[in-house]
């Protein structure tokens, strides 16, 4: 009896035991592992995600700034950062494919200008400005006397030209031996002693090639990229240059797209390039583009026939800039040497300078290269170039 007794406890026991084992197991299961004995509320289901709203890209502001005689210098700006803003000039809807602004545009003929701006897919509404001005001819509309009341030498206005500076020169260019030193810069081999400034009594902006004790040549180039953008007009430079075995100076334009297209795509005009002389003395003007670039250029010289002309003293270098044609003249646009024509190009060269697009302006002189070699004993330095005024008419 006892032992029955004993045993029917033990079975009450177990069983007891599996019935704790049981609710342990359910609550387990259905407490979401947080220790409690009831059952956790149902989660509701999250709601999809909303829509993103779509980005709001701020319209231009289109700024007219007067320039000379009634021209106008136009800016372009958008408060969305990053946003590239995309224009027309012939009265049509830009898009994402049209003419990207870059700079300031000198304005003096007619024209409507619209503009968006894009990030992206996202384009901004329209913002239109109308120049209705009929300019004469022959009308000056911009220029840079490199005037300087400072008292001292200065550098060239720095809301018209930036200094074209590059570690390590431009050897690997055109196989150019000089670096181009920016203002004040005293990384070697660039000192104290300015290769770039206008004077401080003459009026002239000064461009010198110096040979350094360092050996290595330094020069200076500045330029309007960024800053000033023309397309169409007549552009003229009063210059007097160095003559010198290897010494190669220049005043020339380059499109202002030349960061998305690259060069020769971009179109440049070359309105004076001297090297060497003064045996023979001439100059050269030249327009590089895809199909005819570098040595291929379409190219003309001006000087080894014309008894009178040096090039160590002053002339006047210009370029009319037309709708399908360069023309380039000595002293006088009365005096032009040659004609370039969109319709009377090389098989394969793709004519650049009508698509809109505007281009600035360079000046430099460089030291050695492909074209004109290498300097010897007879260069001397300190070679400079000096540069009267540069000025853009109407044509």
């Amino acid at each position: 009896m006892k032992i029955m007794l004993i045993q029917k406890l033990q079975r009450a026991k177990l069983y007891t035991v599996f019935l704790a084992i049981q609710c342990l197991c359910l609550v387990s299961a259905c407490g979401g592992g947080g220790g409690g004995s009831a059952q956790a509320a149902p989660t509701t289901p999250s709601a999809p995600n909303a829509p993103a709203t779509p980005q709001t890209i701020a319209a231009p502001t289109i700024t007219a700034t007067a320039a000379q005689n009634g021209a106008v210098i136009i800016s372009m700006s958008s408060t969305t950062s990053g946003a590239a803003i995309y224009y027309s000039t012939d009265g049509s809807t830009p898009t994402s494919s049209s003419l990207i602004y870059s700079a300031p545009l000198l304005v003096a003929s007619p024209q409507t200008i619209h503009a968006i701006a894009a990030s992206g897919t996202t384009t901004s509404s329209l913002t239109s400005y109308q120049f209705t001005s009929a300019i004469a001819a022959g009308t000056l509309v911009w220029s840079d006397e490199f005037t300087n009341t400072s008292g001292l030498n200065a550098a060239p206005n720095p809301t018209t030209w930036q200094f074209e500076s590059k570690a390590g020169g431009f050897q690997t260019v055109n196989n150019e031996l000089e670096v181009y030193c920016a203002w004040a810069s005293l990384a070697s081999p660039c000192n104290s002693t300015p290769n770039t400034y206008v004077g401080a009594t003459d009026g002239y902006l000064h461009i010198i090639a110096q040979q350094p004790s360092s050996g290595v040549y330094t020069s200076g180039r500045i330029k309007t990229e960024g800053l000033l953008g023309i397309n169409y007009g007549r552009v003229e430079a009063m210059i007097k240059l160095p003559e010198g075995q290897g010494l190669w100076p220049a005043f020339w334009l380059l499109g202002g797209n030349i960061n998305t297209v690259g060069w020769p795509a971009c179109g440049e005009m070359d309105v004076m390039e001297h090297i060497n002389a003064p045996t023979p003395d001439w100059i050269a003007g030249t327009v590089h583009m895809t199909g005819a670039s570098g040595s291929s250029g379409i190219s003309s010289h001006y000087g080894a026939s014309v008894a009178s002309f040096s090039a160590s003293g002053w002339h006047a270098y210009g370029m009319i800039w037309s709708k399908g044609k360069v023309q380039f003249y000595v002293d006088s646009p009365s005096n032009i040497y040659a004609t370039i024509q969109a319709s009377s190009l090389p098989a394969g060269a793709v004519w650049p300078f009508d698509s809109g697009q505007a281009s600035f302006i360079l000046l430099n002189l460089a030291v050695g290269g492909s074209w004109p070699g290498s300097p010897n004993s007879s260069t001397v330095f300190p070679a400079e170039m000096l540069v009267d005024y540069v000025r853009v008419y109407t044509n």
